[in-house]
């Protein structure tokens, strides 16, 4: 029990240490990642009126699958994320990969959302 608490309370420090020097604007949004073990979700999120701009997950209509817990799935939300966010004439976002390392299925989405036309 106490490893979980320890492991939490690691997690919540690199979070906040992570989203301490970025802020989501109207011009230039959040885009926050979470990642489950079964499914990956991604948002473009205004900080300053507190409004999710755009949603894409893998549990949606993106068609991963049954499955969104691997690189293809994240890479399938990543450029679906990208597709609305142009749709809406948004064109620049700060990434926030929240107490996730760069790395797997975080990497996969953000190379798919800059290949999207996303600039982060």
């Amino acid at each position: 029990m106490e490893h979980q608490k320890t492991k939490q309370h690691q997690q919540l420090r690199r979070r906040r240490h992570v989203r301490k020097k970025i802020v989501g604007t109207v011009e230039r949004p959040r885009l926050t990642v979470f990642r489950s073990s079964k499914h990956i979700y991604a948002q473009l999120v205004d900080d300053l009126k507190g409004v999710t701009l755009v949603a894409a997950s893998s549990r949606g209509k993106v068609g991963t699958g049954p499955y969104g817990g691997n690189v293809k799935a994240a890479t399938a939300v990543g450029d679906s994320l990208a597709k609305e966010a142009a749709g809406k004439g948004i064109t620049k976002a700060a990434f926030d990969r929240g107490h996730y390392r760069f790395h797997g299925r975080v990497k996969a989405l953000a190379e798919a959302a800059r290949k999207g036309g996303l600039q982060f």
